[in-house]
């Protein structure tokens, strides 16, 4: 037919498409100059001046200044103690609300996620105000008796009271997430017909399919804790992130080398527990 007509057939071509991986490595390295840029001149602050050149000095200050270990230390256990309270309260809930009731999902999802509209400085308001007048209210019970005995002036029990109300969101956002991908009820009831006891199933059937939801929910709490300002200042307490502050006016490269130090360690962490969890998917 073609040599009839003296036309040569002609293959059909593909439309050209634009190299995606060209665009990959664009948005890539916007992305990461978005973020090195002020961490690369943060730490060009900390370690230039114009009359002494370069120099490490600002960190080699860090453990010898005024506050620092005894504010770290508070940061570290208040978010500690932050992490384990809210895991408590949170996990155990989810898996009464998966499993006997779950037409309540939408009420614990709008409850565990409202501290997000609410701002902290009306929280901080609002439980300051809570604090003076509560007392005349609360006085007579044994639930106020209980919370001065065991207030200690080192280790305020009300921050960690606080920050559990503000890193709930982000918790329930990681266990739901988490939750998700396994079949609760199946899993629950394959346990107990076993003749597995509660405990057993909570801590040995569902925690460990909840590892990487856990270290999320864990690792955003850690980050909110250490780096808090407002709710510790106002009710005149001084962690990690006060203490910051209260230096900066003083010794600016210093303040600027902690928050550096302290956005490595948590991304040393970070590392560290992804690692760990990919060593154990694949096993």
């Amino acid at each position: 037919m073609a040599a009839l007509t003296g036309l040569e057939p002609v293959a059909a071509t593909a439309p050209a498409r634009p190299p995606r991986r060209a665009w990959r490595w664009v948005v890539f390295l916007l992305a990461a100059a978005y973020f090195l840029i002020p961490l690369g001149a943060a730490l060009w602050y900390t370690i230039y001046t114009p009359t002494e050149g370069v120099s490490f000095s600002a960190y080699g200050e860090l453990l010898t200044a005024d506050g620092f270990v005894q504010s770290l230390l508070l940061s570290l256990s208040l978010a500690v103690a932050t992490i384990v309270l809210v895991l408590l309260l949170t996990l155990p809930a989810m898996l009464a609300v998966r499993l006997a009731a779950p037409r309540l999902r939408p009420v614990m999802e709008v409850l565990c996620t409202l501290p997000l509209v609410v701002p902290p400085i009306t929280f901080v308001v609002g439980l300051t105000t809570t604090l003076k007048n509560g007392g005349d209210i609360l006085a007579p019970t044994p639930f106020w008796a209980t919370l001065n005995a065991i207030q200690d002036p080192g280790f305020p029990l009300v921050l960690v009271l606080a920050y559990v109300v503000l890193v709930l969101p982000f918790v329930y956002r990681s266990l739901d997430a988490g939750l998700r991908t396994m079949d609760v009820r199946t899993l629950v009831e394959a346990a107990r017909n076993l003749g597995a006891s509660w405990p057993y199933v909570v801590f040995r059937v569902i925690v460990p399919n909840l590892r990487s939801a856990l270290a999320s929910a864990s690792f955003l709490a850690l980050a909110l804790v250490l780096g808090e300002y407002t709710v510790a200042s106002l009710l005149g307490y001084q962690p990690f992130a006060v203490w910051i502050v209260t230096i900066s006016g003083s010794k600016g490269q210093l303040s600027v080398a902690v928050s550096i130090l302290s956005l490595v360690l948590i991304w040393l962490l970070l590392l560290a527990v992804s690692t760990a969890f990919g060593k154990e998917k694949k096993r």
